[in-house]
């Protein structure tokens, strides 16, 4: 691949803080216009990875380039290429929303005036109240519509939608696919497994600071099983003695399974049953989060 066609390139980035080793030898490209979904649980190394890339944290060792600038040896031209959504920020409460948005704009240096006022519109902000009287949700809408509307070429966000109502959320997902329709590249961490699916071109997942896995959905189905579900005039047959058959469960007429790798065994022997319906199903991205971490884990860290 081009160099000019890499947004985000890591090599052998790594942070230790002691004996704690938050980020381990992390390689990984986001090429351009690329949604890139980065996931996994509180303490994975989502976050440190997002400050070093941005040059806001010293990695160990290893560097992070920013298309091909080094962020921690140019900083200010790296930044001039991007804009950055945290999860949390704290504004200056005595400014109105409007005056917020003008002061981050002046200090990125770009901005779409037009575009602005269409997001402002879109995420129904209400920009003309003061900063201490929003709640977390509308303190995070300054965030996104500061970040969007500079319309630049990378977007950095972590957790963008913390906060957001249901509709809100909605109006983000336009917002981000609007970018990508602009050739910008989206980096996005997120707890939301939907979100991620709906959005992204590809999905990183980090366990433990390190990259386990890396690619599309379909690239990645390989993680989990498929689900079959059939239904028969009579007794379903027995799939016990096939290969990859798991979670077989029948009830009355109906016969529930999971099947990994080749799904043909399986298939010749419900067919030759004559099944009156037939469905199956590909696993969701929380099916293959989960096939990595597993529920125990997951259920004691918060996804993100």
């Amino acid at each position: 691949m081009n160099k000019n066609d890499i947004a985000i390139k890591t090599t052998g980035l790594t942070k230790r803080y002691g004996s704690v080793v938050a980020l381990d030898h992390l390689d990984l490209e986001v090429h351009r216009g690329e949604i890139l979904g980065y996931l996994g649980p509180n303490g994975a190394g989502k976050t440190t990875t997002i400050r070093s890339i941005l040059g806001l944290i010293k990695p160990t060792s290893g560097t992070a380039e920013i298309f091909g600038i080094d962020s921690q040896q140019n900083k200010v031209l790296a930044h001039s290429r991007l804009a950055y959504v945290p999860g949390e920020s704290i504004f200056w409460p005595s400014l109105t929303g409007a005056e917020t948005l003008h002061l981050l704009g002046k200090v990125h240096g770009q901005i779409d005036p037009k575009y602005q006022k269409e997001l402002i519109k879109r995420f129904k902000f209400e920009a003309n109240k003061k900063v201490r009287t929003y709640s977390k949700g509308n303190r995070q809408k300054i965030n996104l519509i500061a970040a969007l509307s500079t319309r630049a070429e990378l977007l950095i966000m972590d957790e963008p939608t913390t906060g957001l109502d249901p509709i809100m959320e909605q109006a983000f997902k336009q917002s981000v696919l609007e970018a990508q329709a602009n050739n910008q590249t989206v980096f996005l961490s997120s707890h939301i497994l939907e979100e991620a699916e709906a959005l992204c071109d590809r999905v990183a997942i980090l366990r433990s600071g390190k990259l386990v896995e890396l690619g599309t959905l379909a690239q990645m189905r390989h993680l989990s099983a498929v689900s079959i579900q059939a239904t028969f005039e009579g007794v379903p047959p027995n799939i016990s003695h096939i290969q990859g058959v798991s979670n077989a469960i029948v009830t009355g007429h109906q016969l529930s399974c999971q099947v990994r790798g080749s799904i043909e065994p399986l298939l010749s022997v419900l067919s030759a049953a004559h099944p009156k319906t037939l469905l199956s199903r590909e696993p969701s991205l929380e099916e293959l989060f989960l096939s990595i971490y597993g529920d125990g884990e997951v259920n004691q860290q918060a996804i993100g």
